[in-house]
């Protein structure tokens, strides 16, 4: 874990660098890190960007208490475990991480909401599609468990095109990281979420 510690040590620098108390936890990989619109696309949720490049869940994990200690928040929103299967983990790997995550969150926010992303259908990583759709679906029937405490919101479906393969002008030339209209997609799956479960518009 230690080549993540100086994305980390910035993360805890953050620390009230913002114009306003944070309301919403964007937490996990460089998919969140590297959404540099977010406080603009994102502001009526008062987000605070959490991610660091390259995390895992694992790491979500293994660095939740230090990143996580300044803030009490109002939600956290998750994205994390793509590069999981990235690093040949396999699916049943990816949900043992996520409970963890759930048992760190029910530990130190017992009474905060979480929305997890799935796990998005990257172009470099199309290979792991099926392994991908199995660690979303088992993710999901766990967060079905806690009624309504926390969330399964799905990007997967809305990030294919009517053949089924990933539309690529949503992804960077790598064919993995997100592109302006990547992150619009997001933006409104998100918004509508937070409209509908939270009443936040």
């Amino acid at each position: 874990m230690t080549w993540y510690e100086n994305d980390v040590k910035k993360l805890e620098a953050l620390k009230g660098t913002l114009p306003y108390t944070p309301e919403t936890i964007f937490y996990g990989s460089s998919s969140i890190r590297l959404w540099v619109d977010m406080y603009e696309d994102l502001k009526p949720l008062h987000p605070v960007n959490l991610g660091f490049g390259g995390s895992t869940l694992a790491a979500c994990v293994w660095f939740f208490d230090r990143i996580m200690e300044p803030y009490t928040p109002h939600h956290i929103v998750c994205y994390a475990g793509e590069n999981d299967l990235g690093d040949g983990r396999t699916a049943e790997e990816v949900y043992i991480f996520f409970c963890q995550f759930l048992a760190c969150l029910q530990r130190r926010f017992p009474n905060v909401p979480m929305t997890y992303i799935s796990i998005k259908p990257s172009i470099t990583r199309w290979n792991l599609e099926k392994t991908v759709r199995y660690a979303n679906q088992l993710i999901r029937a766990e967060i079905e468990k806690y009624n309504g405490k926390y969330y399964y919101l799905d990007v997967f479906d809305h990030m294919l095109d009517t053949n089924g393969m990933p539309v690529k002008d949503l992804y960077e030339a790598d064919g993995l990281h997100l592109t302006r209209k990547g992150y619009l997609i997001w933006k409104d799956v998100l918004l509508q979420h937070f409209a509908t479960i939270f009443k936040i518009s």
